[in-house]
């Protein structure tokens, strides 16, 4: 059970980064040391992903003390393990969105989305962070019945919302694009794109140390208390700070309960095959976009620089992960890819992300000097990154993109953060259940 499963150690070792294709091409490795003893500053960061990271650069260009205490390495969870792609919009539909919270404020949350695919750009150009990024998300329909809507909602886009960067492609050309039958059409955004997860995470890491922030690793948060000055306890020491972010998104276990109540922790897991020839590699993805697929247990996949087939997908019902995580992913990739039977599969590793019930991050204000934000929903890498922006803007006194994102209020799961592992099961295997009879 979730309640006695520590998620920070329960599937990898402490302090290192997981087995993956990233890890092993990282462009440095990081050695901050662990906190000792007791400081001081204005803000105290706790999580060294997008969010923290992000957090931490732009606080520290807008002249604050910031520490930032993560229990790992730098870009160690889901921020430094995740497919890799910037994706347009939120995580659910704008169409979606309309209907939740009105015209305006879907307008506001586009526009957001629009300026966290910027910041990713704009952190890659201003701090030259290697990170190999390139334009472009297919977007793949599993299902006939989807195409339609597919090209409807392209339509949308561009007449509602002016958005020029996007087409529909037909079932011809999608084959032709991705290589396999097993698609029947979609959506390709030019205004997307894809990149190396962990080397962007590093790169921030280093553009933030740069502006100052203080980075501690292998300094696992055991628990804070509130106040005009807020108190973080680590195994070693203590930070007393003004303003106290919490960007640990699945990993946050019970550090926060009131957060905890709102994101459940899902597991995904993504294999790295051999590298492929140039016209072997175009043969399954002819222009070196990124793809994700219409099923509600997601496939995701794209070629790495040296041309892997980087592929996400399978279905868990746990949170242990799988014995052999190169089998386990191996058997949805043929499902799309068949020929690459005989492919040999170099890497294979897990990671956890978190959703929520509407599939929307949580921001909220736990306290005046207290801010969190979490529940990506597999849309993290762009949104975290933003997710830092506000953050800071709010902490800086100006929370009008802050509260965009908090007026969203997301409910909390039944049951809190007791109920998140059945939950968890009902879940996956409805989920599954759809995907298998095609609704």
């Amino acid at each position: 059970m979730l309640s006695s499963l520590d998620l920070l150690t329960a599937n990898d070792t402490k302090g290192v980064h997981a087995p993956s294709y990233y890890a092993a091409t990282a462009n440095r490795q990081t050695h901050y040391p662990a906190l000792e003893g007791d400081v001081r500053c204005d803000v105290c960061i706790v999580g060294g992903g997008y969010t923290g990271l992000s957090s931490a650069l732009y606080l520290a260009e807008r002249g604050y003390d910031v520490v930032l205490l993560e229990a790992h390495r730098v870009g160690w969870g889901a921020s430094g393990r995740n497919g890799g792609q910037v994706g347009s919009g939120q995580r659910m539909d704008q169409t979606v969105l309309e209907r939740r919270h009105g015209r305006s404020h879907a307008k506001l949350l586009w526009d957001l989305a629009e300026d966290s695919k910027k910041a990713v750009t704009d952190l890659i150009a201003t701090h030259d962070i290697a990170c190999d990024y390139t334009p472009g998300v297919l977007h793949a329909d599993h299902r006939k019945s989807f195409v339609a809507e597919s090209m409807e909602y392209v339509e949308h886009l561009r007449l509602t919302y002016g958005y020029d960067k996007i087409r529909f492609v037909d079932g011809d050309e999608m084959s032709a694009m991705v290589g396999s039958p097993a698609y029947h059409g979609g959506s390709l955004d030019m205004g997307a794109g894809h990149l190396h997860p962990l080397n962007f995470a590093l790169g921030i890491a280093g553009a933030a140390e740069a502006k100052g922030a203080r980075i501690f690793e292998e300094t696992t948060v055991l628990s804070y208390e509130g106040g005009d000055t807020v108190t973080v306890k680590s195994q070693y020491g203590t930070v007393q700070a003004k303003h106290l972010v919490l960007g640990c998104n699945g990993y946050l276990g019970r550090l926060d309960r009131k957060t905890a109540a709102h994101v459940m922790p899902i597991n995904n897991f993504v294999i790295a095959t051999e590298p492929f020839s140039e016209d072997e590699a175009k043969a399954l993805i002819r222009d070196n976009v990124a793809v994700a697929d219409s099923k509600f247990v997601i496939n995701y996949f794209r070629l790495s620089a040296d041309r892997r087939l980087l592929f996400g997908g399978g279905e868990n019902y746990g949170y242990r992960f799988p014995e052999d995580i190169k089998a386990f992913v191996r058997r949805p990739m043929l499902e799309i890819y068949p020929q690459l039977a005989d492919a040999r599969i170099d890497y294979g590793w897990g990671g956890t992300l978190a959703i929520t019930p509407k599939r929307m991050p949580y921001f909220a204000h736990l306290a005046p000097n207290v801010v969190t934000a979490t529940g990506y929903s597999g849309h993290g890498v762009a949104t975290a990154t933003l997710a830092g922006k506000v953050i800071a803007e709010a902490i800086d006194g100006t929370a009008t993109r802050f509260d965009v994102f908090e007026k969203l209020n997301v409910p909390a799961f039944p049951g809190g953060d007791r109920l998140r592992f059945p939950l968890l099961v009902l879940a996956m295997t409805w989920f599954s259940l759809r995907d298998r009879l095609g609704f």
